[in-house]
């Protein structure tokens, strides 16, 4: 029987965010499964969009076994620390160590971890699985479409696979793909020819979206080259907050013939390049884009849906400034509702009191973000929860979600979704949880880039995005970079990095 090690360590970091992961924070999960081993990863990593779970899937129709070691992941933010990723990076690879025969590996990494010791982390796992299996076995492993890959990884695994959408929807396909190409190595018993490039100029995340141009037409151009010649072909436009060399889209190729794999990768590269001026679009600032919310909302039959892109939990923001609430209040608007705000001390604050109730908090704005600050206001506590429900939406698909104590608290005309825990607020359910029912709003507000146009264009009458102060500029060239690689543009057409 084919027996394939598994495992999972995701993290996204920003290095410019205000707080890092550490190992509880792997072990709570955040918006993600929280940690498992061994054997119950099996159980967990089921019915749910993430790489291991649709690796799992396919790996027992195939009739392998499968020996799991660690499976985790944290909300993105700033660098892991050392300890969290030592603890966990020791028990992944003393587990495939340990493991006895094994015919190959799978890792469901994201692609963009940096750590208090190491600027590349999925580099440094790869390299340190490579060395307990030696050479000959395959290694191959999946990663999110915003990885920032490097030499090392591209050197160390035999396949990297990335995510094709974003809204990240086909998370569980992309561990799908893996098992495939995994199964092509094995019945080869051969390795695929690599092509590597990486490209000239970072992309704002919120121009990444698939669903639009450019990176629709580019995805599509994608799979049409993929073939029996090449069989695995990965765009990823990085994650544009990791001030490293290796930060910035890549394309990664593998085929039958290193011709075949270069050709493939130059295509897609030279795609990539040549709609360069395309990577951008309109950015509103926080009362232009309630003014405009509420004017178009006068007509609207569904919700203005406002992206607030700087202060997305799923790229490395703490999920509490609170621009976008001052905004909303300042203007007056009405059945408008904002979320979700990370302050654990105000939903406590909001269940001592009861539903009903009145409070005056300080809400929000603990993270030091400049241009930032707490809400000093009274709120109305209109519902309360325990925080844990089922998120039904194409990005989570089925997660069970904890917040932790939450609350729905109003002010005015606004309502504000208020947790324990951070996730990106990306499903429905996330404001359903407390009481509010996102289809009867006039606006809502989201702390999100992308990820919430998966379960929101459907209801939404028209999306927006916004620029409140937050840890994830929609500019990267707003950045304090300092170790880019020379040469490398710091937006579409923008200012080329040189270090000082």
């Amino acid at each position: 029987m084919t027996r394939i090690a598994v495992g999972g360590f995701l993290h996204e970091t920003n290095t410019f965010a205000p707080t890092k992961a550490t190992f509880d924070d792997f072990v709570q999960g955040g918006g993600w499964p929280g940690m498992t081993q061994g054997a119950e990863i099996l159980d967990v990593m089921r019915n749910i969009n993430v790489g291991l779970a649709g690796f799992v899937e396919t790996a027992e129709a195939k009739g392998w076994e499968l020996v799991p070691t660690i499976a985790c992941a944290a909300t993105p933010s700033a660098h892991v620390t050392k300890d969290a990723f030592e603890r966990i990076g020791k028990v992944m690879v003393e587990g495939i160590a340990s493991a006895g025969r094994v015919d190959g590996v799978y890792l469901d990494l994201h692609g963009a971890m940096v750590t208090e010791h190491l600027d590349d982390g999925e580099g440094e796992i790869l390299a340190r699985v490579r060395k307990v299996i030696g050479q000959d076995l395959p290694l191959v492993a999946s990663l999110d479409l915003h990885a920032n890959v490097t030499p090392e990884m591209v050197q160390h695994a035999d396949a990297l696979i990335a995510y094709r959408t974003y809204p990240h929807i086909d998370m569980a396909d992309t561990g799908r793909a893996c098992a495939e190409h995994l199964a092509l190595m094995l019945a080869s018993r051969s390795r695929f020819a690599k092509a590597f490039r990486q490209l000239p100029f970072l992309i704002p995340i919120s121009w990444q979206c698939t669903t639009d141009q450019p990176m629709q037409q580019i995805y599509q151009r994608l799979t049409a080259l993929q073939s029996s010649a090449v069989p695995t072909l990965s765009f990823a436009p990085g994650f544009p907050a990791a001030d490293f060399a290796g930060c910035g889209p890549s394309v990664v190729a593998y085929g039958t013939t290193q011709a075949g794999a270069d050709a493939a990768a130059d295509e897609i590269a030279a795609a990539v390049v040549g709609r360069e001026s395309a990577f951008d679009g309109r950015i509103y600032l926080p009362d232009e884009g309630v003014r405009l919310a509420m004017e178009l909302a006068k007509s609207a039959s569904k919700p203005i849906v406002i992206a607030d892109t700087q202060d997305n939990p799923g790229a490395g923001g703490d999920s509490d400034t609170t621009g976008m609430l001052h905004a909303l209040v300042r203007n007056n608007a009405t059945r408008a509702a904002t979320g979700v705000l990370y302050d654990p001390q105000a939903a406590k604050a909001a269940h001592a009191a009861g539903v009903g109730a009145t409070v005056t908090l300080a809400l929000g704005g603990k993270s030091g973000i400049p241009g930032d600050a707490p809400y000093q206001g009274s709120f109305i506590v209109d519902s309360l929860s325990d925080g844990k429900f089922v998120a039904s939406g194409p990005f989570y698909r089925g997660r069970q979600m904890d917040m932790g104590p939450s609350a729905a608290l109003r002010i005015g005309g606004v309502s504000v979704v208020v947790s324990s825990r951070k996730a990106q607020l990306a499903d429905q359910a996330m404001y359903r949880y407390v009481g509010i029912e996102p289809t009867q709003q006039s606006i809502l507000v989201n702390k999100s880039s992308v990820h919430f146009r998966a379960d929101f264009e459907p209801i939404a009458e028209k999306l927006l995005i916004c620029a409140a102060p937050g840890a994830m500029p929609a500019d990267p060239a707003t950045l304090p970079w300092k170790y880019l690689r020379p040469g490398i543009r710091l937006k579409p057409n923008g200012p080329v990095f040189m270090p000082r």
